[in-house]
């Protein structure tokens, strides 16, 4: 049996920022994780932070403040804020990525101009500052840790801002690029837990992985360890101070998310860490629970016969999440009855709320199954999932000369389909979508194509044969409900008081912004955020 002060369950991006902010604050150390590898949702996320009034918006001179974030988040409120924990995340976000930094664990830069996603509520930043990108790391740093790095594929080695989805055009000087393959240097969320995971190596805080953590230990009403298994053999761990949950979100555990969540999905974009084993050791331990019906949803796309890696998740079938695709011109969504349903480029999150639309009369879910139906134009232009433009497209994509034939071939009415592309191209030709104000956003404009003018980054119509369709699906990045905490990360029992020596961040407890996407890294803020908040009470506690 071993001892620590700090225990710290999970090893993304949260458990790292925990784990670093204990040691930092004077505790040893001990970083649990159950898979074999490291990152989790966070290692294949886009990486992007949002924190407002940030260290890198102050010093370009972009104006924010508690009152405006505190403001805009009041004003997109349906019950499920708290006040103590939302305040805990705006005031001491920037704390905590000025913390990061200062140590060499980040290393970032604004996503110019990436707005906010409610642009109509006070306090948003149309001019973006909140959202950060990463700089490229290099693996290699990392020597033989590298491989436990959870990836998706071999991602290419550019930054978040020099692609489509930043804001750039993906163009970078050739000799540049091979330099960085050459040097195993990766953007997104790779560097971001690349960086992350080599401060926790330097200090000596060397994860324990394939731990699958079964029970918390007591004394009376303090939380003082963990047990369970590792290799087949017992595993137990003592902790003098506290212990951290991290352990991300509970998508991948169907019996949980048909407990909880508010509608269907069945499409997860996150890895398959993400089973909730940190709720049940909170439901175990009689923590007060939050925010459970909410996720960070996103639409997604599943392409045929592209599962995780064996090695890594035994083949779990993979999503994609759907963001420029149904954003550019040239396309559409429609539903089971062949007709739109919503605004197409509207933020991923907000989105869900027309999927989980219900219908009394036929007890069901009318927009799903959905599809994105595009044509020639698109194909030649945009890219499809993995599918770049000039490639050929896959055989996963249903293609037909006719509107009429697509539709029959996906199920749906021909007549219905012809009548809503008709009807959106008149909308696309005169420059303004009536039904669902499409292209009236400036976020609507930020995904769309930027060489265009006006609402025609995102409204084209869909008229060149042939004509194609693929199932758009219910998604999400990962869950945002677990244990209530109070604005210090310690978890609360159902009495409402905190339960001694135990503490969460991430997508392990009911997000301090509660089911808001704020804008993108919406869910990376707050999960840096509680993982120093949690880590420096783990570490003071009993101190």
């Amino acid at each position: 049996m071993q001892e620590v002060d700090v225990i710290v369950l999970g090893c993304g991006a949260a458990g790292m920022t925990a784990a670093l902010a204990a040691h930092e604050t004077g505790a040893e150390v001990a970083i649990i994780e159950r898979f074999d590898r490291i990152g989790g949702t966070s290692a294949v996320s886009g990486g992007v932070i949002w924190v407002p009034d940030n260290p890198r918006q102050r010093a370009s001179g972009l104006s924010d403040s508690r009152e405006e974030a505190l403001a805009y988040f009041k004003a997109l409120d349906h019950g499920d804020l708290v006040d103590e924990t939302l305040e805990a995340f705006v005031d001491r976000g920037p704390e905590a990525l000025a913390f990061l930094e200062d140590i060499g664990a980040l290393k970032v830069a604004l996503l110019d101009g990436y707005p906010d996603y409610y642009l109509d509520r006070p306090g948003a930043k149309p001019e973006g500052g909140r959202a950060l990108d990463h700089d490229l790391f290099a693996l290699g740093e990392l020597g033989e840790w590298a491989g436990r790095i959870t990836a998706i594929e071999e991602p290419k080695p550019m930054m978040l801002r020099e692609t489509p989805l930043g804001g750039g055009n993906g163009l970078v000087d050739p000799e540049e690029l091979q330099r960085r393959m050459a040097n195993n240097e990766r953007g997104f969320g790779q560097a971001m837990v690349g960086r992350l995971l080599k401060a926790c190596l330097e200090r000596g805080i060397e994860p324990i992985l394939g731990v699958e953590t079964r029970a918390l230990l007591r004394d009376g009403d303090q939380v003082t360890g963990i047990e369970g298994v590792r290799g087949g053999e017992a595993f137990e761990l003592r902790a003098r101070r506290g212990v951290v949950i991290s352990t991300g979100g509970f998508e991948w555990d169907e019996e949980k998310r048909q407990a909880f969540l508010r509608g269907p999905m069945d499409a997860p974009a996150s890895p398959p860490t993400a089973r909730g084993d940190g709720l049940s050791l909170a439901m175990q331990s009689g923590a007060k629970l939050g925010n459970m019906t909410q996720a960070w949803w996103a639409p997604t796309l599943v392409v045929p016969d592209n599962p995780w890696p064996e090695d890594q998740f035994a083949g779990e079938q993979r999503a994609m999440p759907v963001l420029i695709e149904r954003t550019v011109p040239h396309s559409l969504m429609v539903n089971r009855k062949a007709e739109r349903f919503c605004n197409e480029a509207a933020n991923y999150s907000a989105l869900a709320g027309a999927f989980h639309q219900f219908d009394p009369q036929s007890y069901d879910y009318p927009n799903l199954p959905a599809w994105l139906i595009f044509d020639e134009n698109y194909v030649e232009r945009y890219p499809i999932g993995p599918r770049l433009p000039g490639q050929p497209v896959p055989d996963w994509v249903t293609r037909a000369d006719t509107l009429g034939e697509l539709a029959e071939s996906i199920g749906l009415d021909g007549s219905t389909l012809e009548a809503t592309v008709s009807r959106f191209n008149a909308h696309a030709e005169a420059g303004h979508d009536p039904d669902f104000e499409r292209g009236t956003s400036a976020y609507d404009h930020f995904y769309g194509d930027r060489s265009r003018d006006g609402t025609a980054v995102t409204l084209g119509p869909v008229a060149r044969a042939p004509f194609y369709a693929v199932e758009i699906r219910m998604g999400l990045l990962g869950t945002n409900g677990g244990a209530r905490t109070d604005g210090a990360a310690h978890i609360l029992g159902h009495d409402g008081e905190p339960i001694a020596g135990l503490f969460g961040a991430g997508n392990a407890i009911a997000c301090p912004t509660g089911g808001i996407y704020a804008g993108a890294g919406g869910t990376l803020g707050p999960a840096l955020t509680f993982g120093y908040i949690a880590g420096r009470s783990a570490a003071r506690a009993n101190a």
